[in-house]
């Protein structure tokens, strides 16, 4: 099975608001990725986006599931900046031991 997640950026065409982003990592991309299912993040009404926000998307998956996730995600209609960020987040996620498990009233 697969799922997509639609990335809406905000009405500047920047994806950059971390509290959507936790709320679509919480609810969407970790149980999917969880189940061993493959998650296709979607940001073609995103011209842009934060580091930041990124980081929160996938960042601790990354960290925690380490490089064979990557078979598992798919970044689509991403602008060359977008790439770049994914990349950047991908390589320093990997880069780092991963983080302990926060409580879930942390998150």
């Amino acid at each position: 099975m697969s799922i997509t997640v639609v990335i809406q950026p905000g009405p500047d065409g920047v994806a950059k608001d971390v509290a959507h982003a936790r709320d679509l990592r919480a609810t969407l991309i970790t149980p999917a990725l969880d189940r061993g299912e493959h998650v296709t993040l979607e940001f073609g009404h995103a011209r842009e986006s934060t580091q930041p926000f990124v980081d929160i998307l996938i960042g601790q998956a990354l960290k925690e599931h380490g490089e064979t996730l990557l078979e598992r995600l798919e970044f689509r209609n991403c602008s060359p900046q977008l790439r770049g960020l994914v990349e950047l987040v991908v390589n320093n996620a990997l880069a780092e031991p991963p983080d302990p498990p926060m409580p879930p009233d942390l998150e």
